[in-house]
């Protein structure tokens, strides 16, 4: 049997700050994990290119059903700590926008600074490793694994949540969580393109690669970015962040023309191009394409003239206003997060401890806490890692 002073299970994001934070604090770190390599989502976040934080990380940027609980650890790791990381390291990066913070050439940059960080201060790395019990035992915990019985004072569980199983992911810390007598919220996956399946979908077909900027907004929530149609239905920046809002039933209302009072617009078309058609107007706005099948679609394209007050009311309605009910989701195949998990309630949101079982320590997405897009869920997973770093 093998002893240390702290294992970590989960090499991504959140167990390799914790793993070289507590490392370089002199502790003895162990770090498992079952996959044949370490931060695979670290490499294929931000289309290969790492969106590895946000300039403009709040707690207001985060969903939890406690929505107190990231606030201390995101204020005692800040953006800027891994910033300042990422620039010791020279690892080249720009701003995409709205603060989102990407790598100027691959992930793989950053994951190579963590594992560098990690070398450095001697934390041991297991990849390939199973775990198939854990027990608490007299000053810590007994984990029986493919490397054998490794016992140690701390266990930190590093594992994530569902979202991308083709990576790996698998409910594992969920599973230990409840072991050790913790409430899990109801997962679902966050982060995820909608599928349509009504009488939408020829549209979202046809227009399927076409990008617009919108405003879409449900449940009180409001998200002003880009949308994408796809052949199984709507994706982009702001289907993505409203994803999370969103519940099945649940209508979404898209504002086509974010920039305009739909209304006030078509009345100054018709007053100042009388004889313009309005998918040509609309053309101005969308690709020729998108702005035919809409007009051919939803509406009979004339010239405004001969529109009345009645139909132009309903073209603003639906431009200004689209409500569509969203099938589902993509689910966790495509999802970038998995929201709700381990009910933080139950956590120290000082130290990331268990308060129902001591020595055991919850960081990153397998806690109910889930960042927007943008760089967030990498804020919190440097964070709460370092958090627990300092008391494991």
């Amino acid at each position: 049997m093998r002893s240390t002073e702290v294992v970590i299970i989960g090499a991504g994001a959140a167990g390799l700050m914790c793993a070289l934070t507590a490392a370089g604090r002199g502790r003895q770190v162990l770090l498992l994990d079952h996959a044949n390599k370490a931060g695979k989502k670290i490499l294929m976040s931000g289309g290969g290119r790492c969106n590895f934080t946000n300039m403009y990380t709040e707690p207001s940027n985060f969903l939890s059903q406690n929505s107190h609980f990231c606030k201390s650890a995101l204020a005692r790791y800040t953006q800027w700590d891994f910033i300042g990381m990422v620039a010791k390291h020279g690892v080249p990066y720009h701003e995409k926008k709205l603060g989102q913070l990407f790598c100027d050439n691959k992930s793989s940059d950053i994951l190579g600074m963590l594992l560098d960080e990690c070398d450095q201060v001697g934390v041991n790395l297991h990849l390939d490793t199973s775990i198939q019990t854990i027990e608490k035992v007299e000053g810590g915990y007994l984990l029986d694994t493919t490397l054998g019985q490794i016992q140690c004072q701390s266990l930190v569980i590093a594992t994530g949540g569902l979202s991308i199983p083709t990576l790996g992911a698998t409910g594992f810390g969920y599973q230990v969580a409840k072991q050790f007598g913790h409430d899990l919220l109801p997962t679902r996956a966050g982060l995820v393109p909608f599928t349509i399946t009504d009488q939408l979908k020829d549209l979202c077909t046809e227009l399927s690669g076409t990008s617009v900027d919108c405003l879409v907004s449900c449940n009180d929530q409001s998200f002003r970015e880009n949308i994408l149609f796809t052949h199984r239905g709507l994706s982009g920046p702001a289907i993505l962040q409203i994803s999370s809002f969103w519940e099945s039933g649940d209508t979404v209302e898209i504002n086509l023309l974010p920039d305009h009072d739909a209304a006030s617009w078509l009345q100054q078309q018709t007053a100042e191009r009388p004889n313009s058609e309005l998918k040509t107007l609309l053309g101005e706005i969308f690709t020729k394409k998108m702005a035919h099948l809409l007009a051919d679609n939803w509406f009979v394209s004339k010239p405004m003239k001969q529109y009345t007050h009645a139909e132009l009311a309903d073209i603003a309605e639906k431009l200004g206003s689209w409500k569509v009910v969203p099938a589902g989701t993509e689910g966790y195949r495509t999802a970038e997060v998995t929201l709700g998990g381990v009910d933080t309630r139950e956590v120290s949101s000082k130290t990331m401890e268990s308060l129902k079982s001591p020595g055991l320590y919850f960081v990153g997405e397998v806690l109910d806490v889930t960042g927007h897009l943008g760089g967030f869920n990498f804020q919190w997973a440097w964070a709460s890692g370092y958090a627990a770093a300092q008391y494991v």
